[in-house]
């Protein structure tokens, strides 16, 4: 009985729009091996397609970030928002149709949804929470910042056999996620997050966004917050994957040979 009243005790989410972070990794061989008129043909190609996807903020029917990733886990991450499942698909088809497309092998890929818990909301009207969520719309719709950086990076809250998130108490989890807050509003002005659900959709349980024109600030804020009781005793963390913002223009820059 006390494990059924622990369940009825999970907060409800407000959902937003779909993301999915697409990785890739370029195929020197292969696009050295063109010829130059092929390797201009298909640099043009990817750089419409990536205008045509960074142009859906214009008329609000989603938003996209195209990244230059530092490090061996990949070159190139696509992160794109859109409101259905359906309008990913097609995004990720689009591109793998792509003249450049032979020479971009994905490597990694996420799927989750933007969104925010209503923990601790108990008690509203439902003309209040009607309210609430036309004021979070923005943040359930986001523009994905235009900052020169990003991090993202997967996580999950700890279900061991000692310490076990989703068996703690509604009050007891409010109060810990409070104090995580608090030092998240700290770096406001410094760093800018989205945070996603994958439950269901994806292996881990959450996506973290976040974006900063100093990428030290990344380091800085997840240092802190593993200090934080949440991150100490109940996060996982799967890979972290860091990146410089690249506008279609940038392409043919980055991929000269």
């Amino acid at each position: 009985m006390n494990e059924v009243m622990k369940v009825a005790n999970a907060p409800g989410t407000i959902d937003g729009w779909y993301a999915l972070h697409m990785l890739y990794r370029v195929d020197w061989a292969r696009l050295r091996a063109l010829q130059p008129g092929e390797r201009e043909e298909g640099i043009a190609d990817a750089e419409k397609r990536m205008a045509e996807a960074l142009g859906a903020e214009e008329t609000h029917r989603g938003s996209s970030g195209f990244y230059w990733l530092l490090g061996h886990k990949g070159d190139l991450m696509a992160v794109h928002l859109r409101p259905t499942l359906d309008a990913l698909a097609a995004l990720e088809n689009d591109f793998a149709k792509g003249s450049l497309g032979d020479c971009l092998t994905p490597s990694y890929s996420y799927l989750s949804v933007v969104e925010l818990s209503t923990h601790g909301s108990g008690g509203r009207t439902q003309e209040a929470q009607e309210a609430l969520e036309g004021a979070l719309r923005a943040r359930l719709e986001p523009n994905l910042p235009h900052t020169r950086y990003i991090c993202f990076y997967p996580m999950s809250k700890l279900r061991g056999e000692d310490r076990n998130w989703y068996m703690l108490s509604a009050a007891e989890r409010q109060e810990l996620m409070r104090s995580h807050g608090l030092i998240g509003r700290e770096y406001a002005g410094k760093v800018q997050q989205i945070i996603t659900g994958s439950m269901g959709l994806d292996d881990w349980e959450w996506g973290v966004d976040l974006f900063a024109e100093d990428p030290l600030q990344f380091k800085k804020i997840v240092y802190e917050m593993r200090f934080d009781e949440v991150s100490a005793r109940y996060a996982l963390f799967g890979a972290f994957f860091v990146g410089l913002r690249i506008e279609a223009g940038d392409l043919r820059r980055y991929l000269a040979i």
